[in-house]
């Protein structure tokens, strides 16, 4: 066990949580309501500041559920907290729905005018409502080996080439 601090912002808050014992990410919370419409990225607060032992970091990462249910997505995932960041924790979140039809004024597919919530079954395109207390992502924190950069002529010869470029072994 790590010791990390943890301070709220309002007494109202949810501390992360592990759901079950062997959880390797703590599921956090939604500090307050937030609504994401098509093509909108926003901060979903947490009301949490982190003092995080150097050498470590805590990754934010999607929970999968809500990957599989809805079009929201952490946008820089795995986010990164690094252990000098003192201020309050946010999620990123992306709705990758349709943005507005801009020509008719229309939402999505025609009339749908629904908000949909974290429950929403089904992978329904439109606004998100996260409410409060919801758990919008997993935190997992991470140990963070320091670099060294040693500048060589050439790394041809240093361990072994597999050869190939980006995309190179292939998907099967």
């Amino acid at each position: 066990m790590i010791d990390v601090y943890v301070e709220t912002l309002r007494e109202d808050i949810t501390l992360p949580f592990y759901a079950n014992p062997y959880d390797a990410g703590m599921d956090v919370c939604a500090a307050e309501d937030v609504m994401i419409k098509p093509g909108e990225t926003v901060i979903i607060p947490t009301g949490l500041k982190f003092a995080i032992p150097e050498g470590y970091e805590i990754q934010v990462r999607p929970r999968s559920g809500i990957s599989y249910r809805t079009p929201l997505r952490i946008s820089n995932s795995p986010g990164t907290i690094d252990a000098g960041y003192r201020d309050e924790l946010g999620i990123i979140m992306t709705n990758t729905s349709p943005e507005i039809n801009k020509e008719d004024n229309s939402e999505i597919s025609g009339d749908n005018k629904e908000i949909f919530t974290l429950d929403t079954k089904g992978n329904k395109k439109g606004i998100y409502l996260i409410k409060k207390g919801e758990r919008v992502a997993q935190l997992v924190l991470a140990q963070v080996p320091r670099m060294n950069l040693i500048k060589v002529d050439s790394v041809s010869g240093i361990g072994s080439n597999r050869g190939g470029g980006f995309g190179s072994t292939g998907v099967k």
